[in-house]
């Protein structure tokens, strides 16, 4: 029996970038001749409707001592062979995983392999034979028949160099996944953290909604929203950036514990963490405050953690992320203290606070109208946030920056709101929910004022949110995180592209 497959061209050329255009055009021109011949002889691949696959290339090796010398039928896509005269080996590989196939003149009806011989790497073919292990010991299947059931008009991404060029894998995901089986990996773990944090979720007793994602209003928020227009109802209309007010507008309809999985959009910049579209969960729960939302999200992570990964300890970068230990936790005030050295507690006046960011050479976020509220989160941002490397909650936050988050009753200038940090990076949002109309109404208005000073004019107050919050809003726990951070996390992707199956690219033409 013959060797393994290997790739018959083994010297690296290294072309122009003229040279390999020009040899993608003859190989298209090519292959397109292949398949009007094959249409011209009546076996049109394009015509088959259907294939009888009965086992997946993985199975197969999972199972191997019962299925040897059994047949199996099984399709994917050639990506490699060695032809040999009257024998070929090639490879197909299914979503699963790839598989030799042994292939020979005599072993396949009349006429079949010289078909074969004919067909290019790329094409998607079934197969149906028997299972066997070469004399190097690799699990085969020795064919009895192949069928062309798609043709491949352009050349798979040479295989010494294959396809390395980030731009292009974003853009050509599909190619991506070809010539890259492992990022798939990624996409299937991240398919799995899903399905766990709505295991996780649904077992706490919190039930699953959809909430619009057209709203007929930008609201006050920061982030900048898409516009767009309804023509049957003739008015603007604005693609969500968050889900939160639908959301708590259940809490007072009478649900108690709310999730979604929402998509989220909004118009501003793209870097390693941002997309303009993404992934949000937020979930709300009646008569809890933000210390029990602190204790599910710790909960949440490490559950899913240890289901998805097999432990709850994961490499990101060059560290080590312990999801599993107890998260720290720190007040806002505490952790500025502890890492800057500054004391909110001894800025007598916002002018004091505005002469500390000064001395330390704060200047991010702070002007002439900046309060110790504001001077705060600027240190916090300036001194604070790259220092958090484990998992750590930064709690109560100054009401300046969380116009939805309840005061402190014993300490107004500041909210019963935390974030979670992982890596230098906010990782979620939580409050005790705002539930007094009147208050919420004075934020929404100031927010939008700001808003619009800024040249958002189109801001509005979400009055019938306000209107919801008079017929009474329980005490609530509200938490949202970004799904495609915690996919980076559990992934070691050094990017949101990269845990994106298609992240908003530049229009290539």
């Amino acid at each position: 029996m013959a060797n393994d497959t290997k790739n018959s061209n083994t010297e690296e050329v290294e072309l122009s970038e003229e040279e390999l255009r020009a040899q993608l055009d003859e190989q298209h021109r090519v292959r397109i001749e292949k398949l009007e011949g094959l249409k011209e002889a009546g076996k049109d691949p394009y015509t088959i409707t259907k294939f009888p696959v009965s086992i997946y290339n993985s199975e197969i090796r999972e199972r191997f001592d019962e299925l040897e010398n059994q047949d199996v039928t099984i399709a994917g896509r050639i990506m490699s062979r060695r032809i040999m005269g009257k024998a070929s080996f090639f490879d197909v590989r299914d979503s699963s995983d790839r598989m030799q196939v042994y292939i020979r003149i005599d072993s396949v009806p009349e006429g079949v392999f010289a078909e074969f011989k004919k067909w290019d790497l790329g094409d998607i073919v079934g197969v149906t034979g028997y299972v066997f292990k070469t004399k190097t010991g690799e699990i085969s299947v020795h064919a009895k028949d192949v069928t062309l059931l798609s043709k491949s008009l352009l050349p798979l991404p040479e295989k010494w160099h294959g396809l390395k060029d980030k731009e292009e894998r974003y853009r050509k995901r599909y190619l991506d996944l070809i010539a890259n089986p492992e990022v798939k990996d990624v996409f299937v773990k991240r398919s799995r953290i899903i399905s766990e944090i709505r295991k996780f979720l649904d077992s706490h007793g919190y039930i699953e909604v959809d909430t619009p994602v057209l709203l007929p209003l930008e609201i006050g928020a920061a982030a900048r929203p898409f516009k767009t227009h309804h023509n049957a109802l003739d008015i603007d209309m604005y693609l969500r950036i968050e889900t939160e007010l639908y959301l708590k507008r259940l809490i007072v309809g009478g649900f108690d514990k709310v999730y979604e999985v929402g998509r989220i959009f909004r118009n501003e910049g793209m870097d390693a963490t941002h997309n303009p579209e993404f992934t949000t969960i937020e979930m709300y729960q009646a008569y809890l405050d933000y210390f029990g939302m602190m204790d599910l999200i710790e909960d949440l992570y490490r559950t899913v953690t240890l289901n998805v990964c097999g432990t709850d300890t994961v490499p990101y970068g060059d560290k080590e992320i312990a999801v599993g230990k107890p998260w720290e936790r720190l007040t806002m005030i505490d952790a500025v203290k502890k890492y800057a050295g500054v004391d909110y507690n001894d800025w007598k006046t916002d002018e004091e606070a505005r002469a500390a960011a000064k001395e330390k050479g704060v200047e991010d976020g702070v002007d002439a109208n900046s309060t110790k509220g504001h001077v705060l989160i600027a240190f916090f941002e300036a001194f604070v946030e790259d220092k958090l490397i484990q998992p750590t909650i930064i709690y109560d936050y100054p009401v300046e920056n969380s116009p939805l988050a309840k005061r402190k009753p014993d300490f107004p200038a500041f909210t019963e709101r935390f974030e979670y940090f992982i890596n230098g990076t906010e990782f979620g949002n939580a409050f005790s929910e705002l539930n007094d109309p009147i208050d919420q109404k004075e934020r929404f208005v100031k927010q939008v004022k700001a808003k619009r000073a800024q040249g958002g004019n189109d801001a509005q107050v979400d009055e019938d949110f306000i209107t919801a919050l008079e017929y009474g809003l329980p005490p609530t726990g509200g938490l949202g995180f970004g799904l495609d951070r915690l996919v980076m996390l559990l992934t070691n992707q050094p990017s949101i592209r990269d845990v994106l199956l298609f992240p908003t690219m530049r229009p290539n033409f």
